[in-house]
């Protein structure tokens, strides 16, 4: 009986109590424990119910159907700067053990090459190339926008932009990657008659690939989101995410009983369902990331959460005046307006609430955002209507009206009585609140 009461006060602490622990309420140490452990639960609750497997599935989808075209443009930059041969290289020790893979593949990409020369290939083939290209792309920014819960995606013509640039650094970091594999090789064969230095190169050559592909997981974790991510957030869930991966790589390669298990069953096409998989793993282990990245970021924003989904009308209508007024005297004072941070700690308010009240305004028509510097992506908010009309009678009434009320029920002839009685109870709320928000 005590093990059950123990277990259920585990339980109610994990999904309850952490979450309404502050910087005020324990020490610091305690408090930095309480949010490594409030991370870890976020990021292990969100990559389930985000259905993160499936959305891997997806995107393994769109690499299958994608992955040609994009190295036969990797292949055609490389050429232009003439290391195409040091590509090939890298992509033959990436599937290392799955020759007929990479050379089906190198085929693909030489008549993929070859076509595009030609004058048809050059209208609507290249079209749908830079098709391919930008859905897997435009796939992969959708999936960590869900995540982030951004709602508003990049522009076009910054799709176009970023993208690209992608496109144009990743061979540079490739051939890169292969030269310092190189490099490395050579230093530690001239140093192993060092008995000291040897041991210490061969442990950093092997660790080359590892810091490699963790740069490249945080880079894509600061830069694919369209928000800003902070790299001391990234940092930690890209190195995690790279160890992982590369440990995936190491397995896939010498996973040799395996892949004899699958040519018995599949023959030639073994490396098909082989490919998938290690696919779908390695989408798996980049949206982790991103998810605890996300929560690494984003903790505090989920503390009192289920305090926060069950807020009362009433302390609702309290928050947006709260909020209206705060925005509204500063604006009036003539000081630099707030940002959704600073309202969060000047009034306690957990920012997720904040937010999602601020979000409320606006559709309201009541908050007007302003990004306050594109570099920095800060953003203030302004009353959007002038501050000697705005009283908390037009706030009440705003969010009673908001939403539709086009539906079949007679208000004005059967049940008239019932919304003339809602009408006089509305009124009377309002009657003693015609105070000016600015002189709250």
């Amino acid at each position: 009986m005590k093990y059950t009461m123990k277990l259920k006060d585990i339980s109610s602490f994990l999904s309850e109590d952490i979450w309404r622990v502050t910087k005020e309420d324990v020490n610091p140490l305690t408090y930095r424990l309480c949010n490594i452990l409030k991370v870890l639960i976020l990021t292990i609750q969100r990559f389930l119910r985000d259905r993160i497997v499936q959305r891997a599935s997806a995107l393994t989808y769109s690499t299958l159907l994608s992955i040609v075209p994009i190295l036969a443009i990797l292949f055609a930059i490389a050429r232009g700067f003439g290391f195409a041969n040091l590509m090939e290289m890298q992509i033959r020790q990436g599937f290392e053990g799955h020759s007929l893979v990479v050379e089906t593949l190198l085929g693909w990409i030489d008549s993929y090459l070859e076509h595009a020369q030609s004058g048809v290939f050059i209208g609507v083939g290249l079209v749908m190339l830079l098709w391919t290209v930008l859905t897997l792309t435009d796939n992969i920014e959708r999936n960590f926008n869900q995540i982030w819960q951004v709602k508003k995606p990049r522009s076009v013509f910054r799709k176009f932009t970023d993208y690209f640039s992608i496109f144009l650094l990743l061979p540079i970091l490739i051939v890169v990657s292969g030269g310092l594999s190189v490099f490395m090789t050579t230093t530690l064969t001239k140093l192993e008659q060092y008995a000291l230095m040897a041991p210490l190169v061969k442990i950093f050559f092997r660790l080359v690939p590892f810091i490699f592909t963790s740069l490249m997981l945080i880079a894509l974790y600061i830069f694919m989101p369209n928000t800003k991510v902070k790299l001391r957030n990234a940092l930690l869930p890209g190195i995690v995410a790279g160890i992982a991966f590369q440990f995936l790589q190491y397995f896939y390669i010498n996973s040799q009983i395996w892949v004899a298990n699958y040519n018995a069953i599949y023959g030639s096409f073994a490396a098909i369902p082989l490919f998938l998989l290690w696919t779908q793993i390695s989408w798996c282990i980049c949206l982790f990331g991103a998810q605890l990245t996300y929560a690494s970021q984003n903790v505090e924003t989920y503390n009192f959460e289920k305090d926060a989904r069950n807020i009362s009308r009433r302390y609702h209508d309290f928050l947006c005046i709260l909020l209206m007024s705060a925005v509204c005297k500063r604006f009036a004072r003539g000081e630099h307006p707030y940002t959704a941070d600073e309202l969060s700690r000047m009034h306690r308010i957990p920012i997720r609430i904040v937010n999602e009240i601020i979000y409320e305004l606006q559709d309201l028509e009541l908050l007007y955002p302003v990004t306050e510097d594109e570099k920095s992506d800060t953003t203030i908010y302004l009353p959007a209507e002038d501050t000697t009309r705005l009283t908390v009678r037009e706030v009440l009434k705003r969010i009673d009206v908001e939403g539709s009320e086009n539906f079949k029920i007679d208000h004005t002839g059967e049940y008239s009585h019932e919304w003339q009685a809602l009408a006089r109870a509305k009124e009377a709320y309002y009657q003693q609140s015609d105070v000016l928000l600015k002189e709250l």
